[in-house]
């Protein structure tokens, strides 16, 4: 099987779907509007080729590409489609590469919608929703990873739209373990809160530290320590609040890790957060993450974070922007370590029934399979 993909080769994301379909036997020339380290992929040899317009390098072309720019990129990827014959091709975001796949004509065409294209862009304008609606109009099959972003697509096309979970490595979440001394200044004894993520505004990191903070005050003595992984925009703002509420000693901000490096941290967590406050959080992958590590998460309501958590079952859900709310779920599973663990068992055993990576990318396979003996017999 031949599959052309149009995606970001720099994002994890794309690089996770095509080295695992390449561990299949499927054979793909990715096509990026973005440079990225070709080294990874091309362990695979001849199975993988690649193209890359660095739009953002070229002489002409707006940084992030304009969409009227498309038009210029487009004899290029017919070109590949000419030379490189694909069986399928496949667009992930139905707004910018979602775009240059409809106005190729080829098919079959798939869509897989990754939240902003679809929460976001299409709010821009009359003209950007139009965009959306065209490029999924011309998509033989629409893929989401969630049943929120499913529902959001749906008011854009009357196609059906088959959800296909973005999961993880049931084998290394769960299975690799850090060391607290090696990785924080905390140690075993420690009741450890932490989240990974971007530290971005929009996550809603104030409303854990906020939580943790009333928290340390109705439990003095309990030793509670805050681990916060991941760089952004926001941090210094997150440290000042750190320091204004009196929990900088026991607050670890980790910084940046290698994304091979995150299993280690998830393990060194025992209670997972994460509060954002954006409507278009499409899909919680680090949920998941915590979830496999045998850890109970408390989550927000916002997107389709819910939809990854059994309420009262793996973690709790609590209303978004509700530092409260969030504080009154970390104090049921500080104060009782049995329910720590039974959740976290219960999280663990969802993830592999719903979101083991290699089912993940099974289904994908028979998706490419259906859709070409449906096109093969038209």
């Amino acid at each position: 099987m031949k599959l052309l993909m149009l995606s970001d080769g720099s994002s994890i994301h794309t690089k996770k779907w095509v080295l695992s379909l390449l561990k299949e036997g499927v054979t793909i020339h990715l096509f990026s509007l973005k440079d990225f380290d070709r080294r990874e992929y091309e362990v695979h040899g001849d199975k993988f080729s690649c193209t890359v317009i660095d739009t953002a390098s070229r002489k002409g072309y707006l940084f992030g590409l304009s969409k009227i720019s498309y038009l210029k990129v487009l004899p290029e990827l017919k070109k590949v489609i000419t030379s490189f014959k694909p069986d399928i091709l496949h667009a992930h975001f139905a707004s910018s590469y979602g775009l240059l796949g409809a106005l190729t004509g080829f098919h079959p065409y798939i869509v897989s919608v990754w939240g902003y294209d679809v929460f976001d862009f299409p709010e821009k304008s009359f003209l950007h929703k139009m965009v959306v609606k065209h490029n999924l109009k011309k998509a033989d099959k629409i893929l989401s990873t969630s049943n929120v972003m499913a529902k959001k697509t749906s008011s854009y096309t009357d196609k059906d739209i088959t959800v296909t979970p973005f999961g993880i490595d049931v084998d290394i979440f769960g299975k690799v373990k850090g060391s607290r001394n090696e990785l924080t200044p905390f140690n075993d004894e420690d009741i450890v809160i932490g989240t990974v993520k971007l530290l971005e505004v929009k996550y809603g990191m104030e409303y854990m530290i906020e939580a943790f903070a009333g928290l340390t005050k109705k439990h003095p003595l309990k030793p509670l320590k805050l681990l916060i992984v991941g760089g952004g925009s926001n941090e210094h703002n997150l440290k000042k609040l750190c320091r204004d509420l009196g929990v900088e000693e026991k607050t670890h901000f980790a910084g940046m890790v290698p994304h091979s490096d995150v299993p280690k941290y998830h393990s060194i967590i025992d209670i997972y957060c994460a509060l954002s406050i954006y409507d278009s959080e499409s899909f919680g992958v680090a949920i998941i993450e915590a979830g496999a590590c045998g850890k109970p998460v408390i989550v927000s309501d916002a997107g389709g974070l819910p939809e990854v958590v059994k309420d009262g079952e793996t973690g709790f859900v609590v209303p978004r922007k509700n530092s409260e709310a969030a504080f009154h779920a970390m104090d049921k599973l500080v104060s009782d370590s049995g329910l720590r663990k039974k959740m976290g068992l219960a999280g663990r055993k969802r993830v592999e029934s719903i979101y083991n990576w290699k089912d993940n990318v099974f289904q994908m396979i028979e998706i490419y399979k259906s859709i070409l003996d449906y096109w093969s017999e038209k």
